[in-house]
């Protein structure tokens, strides 16, 4: 394992997160690190910091999404505002945990079929109908999923992830950590490659 890893707390319904993702692999790649993925659940680390998503100041969202499209097409990725935005992701996160926990070697995919959805096609992944259809679409078999998602020891592993995001000072997502410093937001990659050289 490489001694340089980027800590990458996240939850797949942040537009942010999903730009990150789509950057750091390479990011990583060219600095000979790590990408450490943590699954964490946004609404808990809301609720633990008073936090809240920038959608809910209209000027903000606003300009947020302006923003979210211009750092898309300088990464030259898609990205779609999802017309069903928020979605709850206590489910999806849990999926993601429970993968990590019990079938690593398939997060990766997960995550490319869930932010797929969320992000490019605009699938209402608060219908658990259409998250079945598209976990069935992405090669996962959804009611083993789902029962992956609602064991115990998911439920632990995510809610300790995100427990110690909050205590390690995360207020959002994406953040990403390189040692101990700490980086908020997409918008913030370069500090983070820079960090890594």
């Amino acid at each position: 394992m490489s001694a340089k890893q980027v800590e990458f707390f996240l939850d797949v319904g942040s537009p942010a997160t999903y730009l990150a993702w789509t950057q750091l692999p390479s990011l990583c790649a060219a600095a000979g690190a790590t990408l450490v993925l943590r699954p964490m659940l946004l609404g808990g680390v809301f609720q633990a910091t008073g936090n809240q998503s920038p959608v809910t100041v209209p000027a903000k969202g606003r300009y947020t999404r302006v923003d979210f499209a211009r750092f898309a097409r300088r990464y030259g990725v898609p990205l779609n505002f999802n017309p069903y935005f928020p979605i709850n992701t206590l489910l999806l996160m849990r999926g993601a945990a429970g993968l990590q926990l019990r079938q690593p070697e398939r997060l990766d995919a997960y995550l490319r079929c869930v932010f797929q959805a969320i992000w490019v096609d605009g699938v209402n992944l608060n219908e658990p109908a259409e998250v079945a259809r598209v976990l069935a679409a992405g090669g996962f078999e959804p009611a083993q999923l789902l029962a992956l998602a609602n064991d115990d020891a998911t439920k632990a592993a995510l809610r300790a992830t995100t427990e110690e995001a909050v205590a390690r000072g995360v207020f959002g997502a994406p953040t990403m950590f390189v040692g101990d410093e700490m980086f908020f937001g997409q918008d913030r990659l370069d500090w983070v490659s820079e960090a890594l050289r």
